[in-house]
């Protein structure tokens, strides 16, 4: 860290940017939400680990040691978040006529080479959930001896009233969630309280469910929710730091997280909860089932450089919601183009190290005032401008790129190519002629 500066955050739980204090000085645990693996990811989907890799390389960039551990939901994610409908995984298993791992490793490879093409790293450790089923089981047997879960009709619930801290996270009421979920809540007749939430699923609940394993309640699998904490709990220990996720998963899954995990460890578990912005279009929040599906590979077939997204995610607050059009894609990209266009004319020659250690401090302002990436982008641009050598704004901008990781200094064609960027153009223009026309 940059003297004794401490990076300011926006947490969800207080509903308030606050200093970051980790548990341990210098030391950062950090738990991200992976993906369900039961079709690709969107670019919605991936706006939120964009988010996720620059806070992670921004605590690096100021001196924290980071642990990062991902989960992959492979299964026990239902239909319903509220314990209703299938597995998403035999979902996907019936769509395609595959096993329900055949289509988990075809979609977890999926995710990588998209987090791959948009420079996002892999965290420390993956994990997948099936992997750790022996933890789930030890955390629920605890859960029903302490009294805070019970059996019911084969499966077994987490009891939410015994938490009296259940609505911190989501900072609403019974009332207020009871109208958001109804669906959801009401379906499954043997909770005893309409928010409990399964934690082992026996064949009472699902007689088709192909991964099931045996447990002390019957043989079966385990819920959704579940999974995070046992994987978290087992990579990282009791004490976490930094918990992100997408902003739709505050209320059930990251609210059922912290009930489960702080009543098997008996003491607070997560001090700061970081949710990331939705990724809307014209029409609203960005999904799977509806309009055009968005992938990373859908852009690259219509002429998109990935980091033109990038850059695109970049500009805007992590916290807040970002809309995304072609248009906005468009002068994203022409924008980002320019940018490397400019950082790779620059001479690779002498540095002046008063200001080198200036932009730097500079850069580091812009991590600790809340991840500020528009800030961070910004001074780019101002590097170029200064009056300083060609090789001092290389060194900063080389530095940056630790963080915004936009490729801006490395030489490949596929950026600055004219012939590329000329066909790229016209694509562009042939599609805002057909918009205009309303061929679409």
């Amino acid at each position: 860290m940059a003297g004794d500066e401490r990076m300011k955050i926006y947490n969800t739980l207080t509903k308030k940017v606050e200093e970051f204090i980790p548990n341990e000085e210098g030391k950062v645990k950090m738990y991200t939400c992976g993906p369900t693996v039961y079709h690709y990811a969107h670019i919605g989907n991936l706006r939120t680990y964009i988010s996720e890799d620059i806070l992670e390389k921004g605590l690096r960039f100021i001196g924290y040691d980071v642990e990062r551990v991902m989960n992959i939901t492979d299964v026990g994610h239902l239909v319903g978040d509220g314990d209703s409908g299938e597995d998403k995984m035999l979902v996907a298993s019936k769509r395609e006529h595959k096993s329900s791992m055949e289509i988990a490793k075809y979609y977890t490879d999926c995710f990588f080479n998209d987090c791959m093409m948009l420079n996002i790293k892999k965290p420390d450790v993956v994990s997948p959930a099936t992997a750790n089923i022996e933890m789930y089981i030890k955390m629920i047997q605890k859960l029903l001896d302490t009294g805070y879960a019970y059996i019911a009709e084969g499966n077994v619930y987490y009891d939410t009233s015994k938490f009296p801290n259940y609505y911190e996270l989501s900072g609403r009421n019974s009332e207020d969630l009871m109208v958001a979920v109804r669906e959801d809540i009401e379906h499954d007749t043997a909770k005893r309280n309409p928010f409990d939430f399964g934690l082992w699923f026996t064949n009472s609940k699902f007689n088709n469910q192909e991964l099931q394993w045996d447990s002390p309640w019957g043989r079966g699998y385990p819920g959704w929710h579940i999974e995070c904490s046992g994987i978290s709990i087992k990579y990282l220990g009791e004490k976490l730091d930094i918990h992100c996720g997408a902003e739709d998963a505050i209320f059930p899954h990251h609210t059922n997280e912290i009930a489960q995990s702080e009543a098997y460890l008996g003491h607070k578990w997560c001090n700061y909860w970081v949710h990331l912005g939705f990724l809307n279009d014209e029409s609203g929040k960005m999904s799977k089932s509806k309009g055009e599906f968005l992938t990373v590979s859908l852009l690259k077939e219509k002429g998109y450089d990935p980091l033109s997204y990038r850059y695109l995610c970049l500009n805007s607050y992590y916290h807040s919601q970002l809309t995304f059009s072609y248009d906005i894609l468009d002068g994203a990209q022409n924008a980002y183009f320019k940018l490397k266009a400019k950082v790779l004319k620059l001479e690779d020659n002498e540095v002046d190290k008063d200001k080198y250690d200036l932009y730097i401090d500079k850069f580091k302002e812009a991590i600790h005032n809340d991840l500020n990436s528009s800030n961070m982008l910004t001074l780019v641009y101002d590097v170029l401008k200064e009056d300083m050598s060609d090789g001092t704004k290389l060194a900063i901008i080389k530095e940056y790129d630790k963080v915004l990781s936009l490729d801006l200094t490395v030489k490949e064609e596929k950026n600055v190519d004219e012939d590329l960027d000329k066909e790229i153009n016209e694509k562009i223009l042939l599609r805002k002629k057909a918009k205009e026309n309303k061929d679409f």
